[in-house]
């Protein structure tokens, strides 16, 4: 598969970042994540970050894919069981793409949401797509 963000995203649903070989070596993280920002740089550091934040194999909710100038917009719903107990989140990444790799991911995250706060979630007005 010749498709960086679609390596990427298997790579994301299957809990293997660390092998999935899209990101250049330069390659810079700047991530939003609930009541904070940061940035990170270099291949180990970026794989190592989102090694984390993906350990578990999980399944998607929703895709969406849309083209940017530069690269591509990926917003999905992933969810996956942590310690026996369901998790969910939502994220949006904005990859831009140098030489068939990932050079750049803006990614902003809601959270980590754990069974209790999806239930309070659930309980809340859905808004129209």
């Amino acid at each position: 598969m010749n498709d960086p963000v679609a390596r990427f995203l298997q790579a994301v649903e299957s809990a293997t970042i660390p092998n999935c070989g899209v990101f250049s070596d330069d390659v810079a993280l700047d991530a939003t994540v609930p009541n904070w920002r940061f940035s990170l740089s270099g291949r180990a550091a970026v794989e190592d970050e989102l090694a984390g934040w993906f350990a578990d194999a999980g399944r998607f909710e929703s895709v969406r894919r849309a083209p940017l100038p530069e690269g591509e917009l990926v917003e999905f719903t992933l969810t996956w069981e942590e310690n026996g107990e369901p998790h969910m989140c939502h994220q949006l990444h904005a990859l831009t793409l140098r030489d068939g790799r990932i050079a750049r991911d803006l990614a902003f995250c809601g959270g980590r949401w754990d069974s209790a706060l999806m239930a309070e979630m659930g309980a809340a007005p859905a808004v129209p797509a």
